[in-house]
């Protein structure tokens, strides 16, 4: 049986289960900028990672940085994808909201 689970031993008795608790960490703080092309057909764009933000406000900052971009992007699994290379323009955005960024990659 793949659902089984131990409830009881000899040795200690009644064996209670222990609740997991993860707590979903988002990194050290620092928001990294990268550029990647790879399965875009060449198209680059710019992927902002380490965002400690909730659903909400980061569809907010989505939208903001491509209105101040000029240019399109998404929210794929936590991240914002802003299409281009705005790496430049997004970090000093970034910065004058009070997060520490940094360029990952070349």
């Amino acid at each position: 049986m793949s659902d089984s689970r131990l409830v009881y031993s000899t040795e200690t008795g009644r064996i209670v289960e222990v609740e997991k608790k993860s707590v979903p960490t988002k990194g050290d703080g620092i928001v990294r900028i990268r550029r990647e092309s790879s399965g875009r057909k060449g198209k680059g764009v710019c992927v902002i990672t380490g965002l400690d933000l909730n659903k909400d406000q980061l569809m907010m900052l989505a939208a903001e940085l491509k209105k101040k971009c000029g240019s399109g992007g998404a929210i794929k699994q936590g991240n914002i994808e802003i299409q281009g290379d705005k790496r430049e323009l997004i970090k000093q955005l970034l910065e004058a909201k009070g997060m520490k960024v940094k360029l990952a990659g070349g």
